[in-house]
């Protein structure tokens, strides 16, 4: 690590400039006429974002937005290489040139600065608070942030909702939103709350006219609501827009915080913006000082059966006569139908152990689901005792002498304040019986009433749930959760989130065919997430009642676990089906979760992604590619490979005949020789994939 002072001329007083490293990107920093600060970048001599503005209303009519006066600027540089404790890859440079600002209100003589970083690939910039004489506490009414993108972008955006990632994703002009926009909002989520006016949720992707592709997000979001963006559709601005609290209000803050960074990833090559580490890089190190206990995880679990609409249940019993803490629930009449009982879960223990998987995620194993889809009431769960069908003590035994892992879950229905209440014994109840990670679940409208999954209050509770998780030892899976700003660097703990429409969406034929082409560039761009791939029965029909179909051909399955990153990966689909395919269960069972080099080989939003990776300490690359409804030839350059190295790549690909809607089981798997020379062209059916293990040649 070094640090390098940067010594750069300003104007006086009034504004300064900064440069990328690579000379890329250059930001611009002025004092409009009004003393509003306002920002301009530059993306290889063209403007990119146009003068936008920045600052904010505070309480009691005071704002930090204009009559400021520029008392300070320092510049700065870093160069460093930091290794994150599990990742798409174990070395990640962190080099920028950093702009800072100190301003003071000439009316109130309140103060605010601003830090802009410049990395190779955009901009991340934040407002801090210093302590200060006449301004303590404050709240933020309003933030003025803008993009000023000055074109009709092509972008893929979901409604802006405080409530809600659950979304598909639309793909549209920025002028076009409004006309889209009721129909987007028609989904039957559990919970929506809209933002005002015309906004979309982040990360949001983008492509400019002349092909300039740019992603807008934010990074480290601590103590503050999350961001959604306003769309000006005659202008083409963007600008902040806060998750509220049941008051209007946005934030309650003290001086000597910051804000969360805003970030800006912008390269005329969509795989620059996969490649990116521009969020991960704004979150602080860990200051962990054990994280040997962090592990990746490959799982299976009672969990599909529940959507499948085969039969099986989360709750004991069908009664509603209940009473959290006082109901005997051996007293209830059982519904048989309850899939988290003791030999059941064996049957899972058992082939996780006979596969290699690391664990197995048992849902509905606790008392209180008779109840649980009645939103907005509480005392609902006990996180501490299970179902009369579910013998604890014994499945903790026969897990370890399996050598697997039972993986807990914490399904709250969104009633918060009763899970921050029983957390810490929940907790100690996990490292009693043997847990060392949990699923945590937020569905429905949050209690404290009022309160909103994207607000200040809850963002809070998700951080607080991570830390006092890692006080015992115990990694954290959440979802329905905020969408993730990076924060996995300094919470290491915090394996995996959900916050976006995951497969469990295909059991209501909800997912497009373009849907796992579009989320490495939006959802998967603040952290990894839990998508639950691996699903070889897509034809639902075939358990009973459901007539959904999912979204894409079995071999595209397979090329979800090396596209969509996370060191949680889970086989989502029945045992019965990883049975009936062994041949192509085997990619699931060989593919890496953990990772030593990223290669993104092809990419465009909305229609392909083709990623190659190396496992995480040894010899071995897995390649996915996936594509939309539209049949595509991948190209598969092999470079990535070690010169004059041989190798063994099995290929598990779309059969002729493959097709998302008439024929998605149809593949093929052949082994062909390759080196780092070797080029592929793999076809891709419609809607379809492709996946590919590279072993040495012995």
């Amino acid at each position: 690590m070094f640090f390098l002072c940067l010594l750069l001329t300003f104007s006086v007083g009034r504004a300064g400039t900064i440069s990328s490293p690579n000379g890329d990107f250059q930001l611009s920093f002025s004092l409009n006429g009004k003393g509003t600060p306002v920002y301009e970048l530059r993306y290889k001599g063209k403007t990119l974002i146009g003068e936008s503005e920045m600052g904010f209303d505070i309480h009691a009519g005071y704002n930090l937005k204009k009559n400021f006066e520029l008392v300070d600027e320092q510049a700065d540089s870093k160069d460093e290489v930091w290794h994150p404790v599990m990742g798409e890859q174990k070395d990640i440079r962190n080099r920028y040139n950093e702009y800072f600002v100190a301003l003071k209100q000439d009316s109130t003589g309140f103060q605010m600065n601003l830090r802009f970083r410049v990395f190779d690939d955009g901009l991340g910039f934040r407002y801090e608070f210093p302590v200060q004489p006449i301004l303590r506490h404050f709240i933020v009414k309003k933030e003025y942030t803008q993009f000023n993108l000055g074109e009709d972008y092509k972008a893929f955006w979901m409604p802006g909702d405080f409530d809600s990632n659950e979304y598909p994703t639309n793909t549209s002009k920025l002028s076009e939103i409004r006309g889209m926009m009721d129909q987007a909002k028609k989904e039957g989520l559990a919970c929506q709350s809209f933002a005002e006016g015309l906004a979309v949720q982040t990360p949001l992707m983008l492509k400019s006219p002349e092909g300039v592709y740019v992603n807008i997000h934010e990074a480290a979001l601590i103590n503050y609501p999350a961001m959604v963006l306003n769309v000006d559709d005659q202008d083409f601005m963007l600008s902040a827009q806060l998750a509220p609290d049941y008051e209007g209000n946005k934030a309650y803050l003290q001086t000597g915080s910051v804000s969360p960074w805003r970030t800006i990833v912008a390269s005329d090559d969509a795989r620059d913006i996969l490649a990116s580490n521009l969020i991960l890089n704004l979150n602080d190190p860990t200051d962990y000082s054990d994280t040997s206990w962090i592990k990746p995880c490959k799982y299976i679990g009672v969990w599909w059966e529940y959507f499948t609409g085969g039969g099986s249940t989360w709750a004991y019993s069908d009664e509603l006569n209940i009473r959290i803490g006082e109901t005997d629930y051996t007293k209830l009449k059982p519904n048989g139908h309850h899939g988290a009982n003791t030999e059941h879960v064996k049957e899972y223990i058992d082939f996780a152990a006979a596969n290699g998987f690391d664990a197995v995620l048992v849902e509905g194993w606790n008392e209180g689901w008779e109840d649980n889809w009645a939103y907005m009431k509480e005392h609902i769960y006990s996180f501490t005792k299970a179902y009369p069908d579910f013998d604890v003590e014994e499945l903790h035994r026969y897990a370890a002498s399996k050598g697997v892992k039972i993986i807990m879950h914490h399904e709250t229905t969104s009633s918060v304040i009763d899970y921050e209440h029983q957390m810490k014994d929940a907790f100690q109840f996990m490292v009693d019986n043997g847990y060392s990670a949990v699923k945590t679940g937020y569905v429905g409208k949050i209690i404290p009433r009022g309160e909103h999954h994207d607000g200040q209050w809850m963002v809070n509770h998700y951080l607080n749930v991570v830390k006092t998780a890692a006080d015992y030892k115990v990694m954290v899976n959440s979802h329905e959760a905020v969408r993730p700003t990076g924060l996995n660097r300094t919470y290491p703990n915090w394996i995996a989130q959900e916050s976006a429409r995951g497969t469990e969406f295909e059991s209501f034929n909800g997912n497009r065919p373009d849907h796992t082409t579009i989320l490495p560039f939006t959802r998967l761009m603040g952290g990894p997430m839990d998508y639950t791939p691996g699903i070889f029965e897509g034809d639902l029909s075939v358990y009973g009642n459901n007539k959904a179909k999912l979204s894409s051909t079995l071999t595209g399955q397979l090329a979800l676990y090396v596209t969509m990153y996370s060191p949680l990966q889970m086989a989502a689909d029945l045992i019965e089906n990883y049975k009936k395919y062994p041949d192509a269960f085997q990619f699931i069972k060989d593919v890496a979760v953990d990772w030593d080099e990223t290669h993104i080989l092809e990419a465009e939003p909305g229609d392909y992604v083709t990623i190659a990776r190396k496992a995480k300490g040894k010899d071995a690359w897995f390649v996915g590619g996936v594509n939309d409804e539209n049949a595509r030839v991948a190209t598969v350059d092999f470079s990535f490979l070690p010169k004059g190295e041989k190798y063994l790549a099995t290929i598990y690909e779309d059969g002729k005949d493959a097709d998302w809607q008439t024929n998605p089981k149809s593949y093929n798997i052949r082994t062909v020789k390759v080196t780092s020379k070797t080029v592929l062209k793999e076809r891709l059916a419609r809607s379809g994939g492709f996946a590919i293990s590279v072993f040495p040649a012995k």
